[in-house]
């Protein structure tokens, strides 16, 4: 099973946290739990872009709208340097282990990257590196 990167991992938990589908689908046991651990990632994540106006600004309307605005939550993340954050992603992975159980006991949200240049980890992507 291929892993995904860890800004695709904030940005897919983010989206799975503001889909009430996704919650709601869960059982009662598991959705407080997920609403908990979305809550969490959503401040640690807010916390990061803390002084960025454009960044708050994307993560708002991410919320709404996570199909138009996850590129540009994306870029903002990568700005930030939350793939460097522990507590994120780890707040990140804890909310996919909830809401995509088959996905996470198959490894697919373990990612695991120190001191990497021009990494690429995930499903279907494309990249271009000049160093």
């Amino acid at each position: 099973m291929e892993r995904v990167d860890p800004i695709t991992l904030i940005v897919t938990a983010l989206a799975a946290g503001a889909s009430a589908g996704a919650i709601q689908a869960l059982q009662d046991d598991v959705k407080e739990k997920a609403i908990a651990a979305y809550g969490k990632l959503h401040d640690l994540v807010k916390r990061r872009f803390r002084g960025n106006a454009a960044a708050e600004v994307v993560l708002s309307e991410y919320q709404a709208d996570p199909e138009t605005y996850a590129g540009g939550l994306t870029r903002k993340l990568t700005e930030a340097r939350a793939a460097d954050d522990a507590d994120l992603l780890a707040a990140a992975k804890a909310l996919m282990d909830l809401v995509d159980q088959a996905g996470a006991r198959a490894g697919k949200y373990n990612v695991t990257i120190t001191n990497a240049k021009g990494v690429q980890i995930g499903d279907n992507s494309i990249q271009v590196n000049r160093f």
